[in-house]
Parts: structure tokens; C-alpha cells; sequence
């Protein structure tokens, strides 16, 4: 099992619209590429950024689905996200492997 977490920090005057965007849009669209078997969004409460600090966790069977899901849908999941919030918000991924 995997867990994909993309880390934002979006500026605290488009935090709201991006939140709500995220769960009515965006989460809805990666879960249905069919390559994740649950996920979560959690806010960063003791964040040292400026802004509000999100993750979004998704998690992944096999590696295989992951590289698929990379491959296949995460260019235009990206796109869509630059283009409604752009200059408001840095992002970064990270794959990680559950040990227990």
C-alpha cells in the first residue's frame, strides 16, 4: 500500500473557494480515475508558512496504479488546478510506502 500526499499552501484569501473547490470538483475527479482505494484532507494547524497548509492523501494499492494515475490523469488534474488558482498557491507531492 502507498499513500500519494500533495501538500498546499494556498493564500489565506483564496483558502476558502480552493477548499470547497477540492472537495465538491477536484477530490471527486481523482477518485474517479479508479486508481485510489480511499482518501483524506487534513489542514496543517502549526504550518510555518504564510497562508493555510492543506494535505490531501490518497491512497494506492500498487505501484502500478499509482505510475498509471501519474501518467494518465495527474497532468490534467495539475493543469486545471494552475489555471483556477494561479500565483495563489505551491504545491508539492510525495509518494510514500506504509511500513506498519
Amino acid at each position: 500500500m502507498l499513500l500519494y500526499n500533495v501538500t498546499t499552501i494556498i493564500e489565506d484569501t483564496s483558502a476558502e473557494s480552493w477548499l470547497k473547490w477540492m472537495e465538491e470538483t477536484h477530490i471527486p475527479t481523482v477518485m474517479a480515475s479508479g486508481k485510489f482505494v480511499s482518501h483524506r484532507l487534513l489542514r496543517v494547524l502549526d504550518s510555518p508558512n504564510e497562508g493555510v497548509t492543506y494535505c490531501t492523501q490518497y491512497v494506492v494499492e500498487h505501484m502500478a496504479d499509482y505510475l498509471d494515475y501519474q501518467e494518465n490523469f495527474e497532468p490534467s488534474h495539475q493543469a486545471e488546478v494552475t489555471g483556477l488558482f494561479e500565483n495563489k498557491l505551491v504545491s508539492f507531492r510525495t509518494l510514500m510506502e506504509y511500513i506498519a
